[in-house]
């Protein structure tokens, strides 16, 4: 389904994000989690892009099982770097036959077998220039849907890591709208003013495109630290360091303190009129049922009478 349908259908959308698997006990686990998932009936669910291309044929398979064995509306992701003009006609068309009818257009990062990688000798420097070349690709007539693909981007509430400069990041998120994407889907974050100050920025630049806020559980430390260290800049707020420092060396308490904080994260933001949630699940299915659960709902239909 096109994005713009989902979200003249649905005031509220739920989402969840997928990355492909390395191995075949990782994709049995996986689909396990994901028909679990499929029971709560998102609006959407995303598959990742390793850097640099890395996934690109795991990315696709993932993509296309999802859609031939589920009921699910699969959005890969698609980004810039090592990429040419070429190789991202290919992989639209590729999607465009396979009844793709959506992409999410990031900046990416180099593979970090390639920390010299060169960015001026990718054909698309910015997001906004990816978007640009699938707007083309639209117009040309080359998807089956008359409107081409629905086109998403990233926004990030704590700031971009690569632009300290927050007037110029916005001149940045500025552009890809202007380019033609249809929505804005945020970087984690856990500090619910980040999001609500980036959405009222959005609006005084003059961007009034769905923003749906980017929502990770904490569900072990381990995975905390290694997430500070891949979304540098993401905040960890004093309460909820706080009460995972009372937990001590139980896993388990700390599970339930990450599990609590992002149902209450969720509380808060569907009180205050998000447009859409959209849920880290870093390949599992326990913490986001949980929260479902805890929020009262069965599946995202529910949120419109919320």
């Amino acid at each position: 389904m096109h994005i713009q349908d989902i979200f003249e259908r649905e005031r509220v959308t739920t989402s969840f994000e997928f990355f492909p698997p390395k191995t075949p006990e990782g994709w049995e686990s996986l689909f396990q989690n994901i028909q679990q998932l499929e029971k709560l009936r998102p609006s959407f669910v995303s598959v990742t892009y390793g850097a640099g291309g890395t996934t690109r044929e795991q990315t696709h398979k993932l993509v296309m099982r999802i859609k031939r064995e589920t009921n699910l509306t699969p959005i890969p992701h698609l980004t810039c770097v090592c990429h040419g003009e070429q190789d991202i006609q290919d992989i639209l068309e590729r999607y465009a036959e396979g009844g793709i009818g959506n992409i999410l257009a990031l900046g990416g990062d180099p593979p970090r077998t390639m920390p010299d990688h060169d960015r001026a000798t990718d054909a698309f420097q910015h997001a906004a220039d990816l978007v640009s070349f699938v707007k083309r690709f639209n117009a040309a007539g080359a998807h089956p849907d008359r409107r081409g693909f629905g086109i998403g981007v990233a926004g990030f509430p704590e700031g971009h890591p690569a632009t300290p400069n927050c007037l110029l990041e916005m001149d940045y998120l500025k552009a890809k709208i202007d380019a033609g994407a249809d929505y804005i889907c945020t970087q984690l974050f856990f500090e619910n003013r980040d999001f609500y100050d980036f959405r009222d920025r959005c609006e005084l630049a003059g961007i009034h495109v769905p923003i749906i806020a980017g929502i990770m559980p904490i569900t072990n430390r381990k995975g905390m630290k290694r997430m500070a260290e891949l979304a540098a800049g993401s905040r960890y707020p004093a309460p909820l360091l706080a009460a995972l420092d009372r937990c001590g060396d139980d896993e388990e308490a700390a599970r339930r303190v990450g599990i609590h904080w992002a149902t209450q994260q969720c509380l808060d933001l569907l009180d205050n009129n998000v447009r859409g949630i959209h849920f880290y699940t870093l390949n599992k299915s326990d913490a986001t049922r949980q929260i479902y659960q805890t929020l009262g709902l069965s599946d995202s239909r529910a949120l419109q009478q919320a």
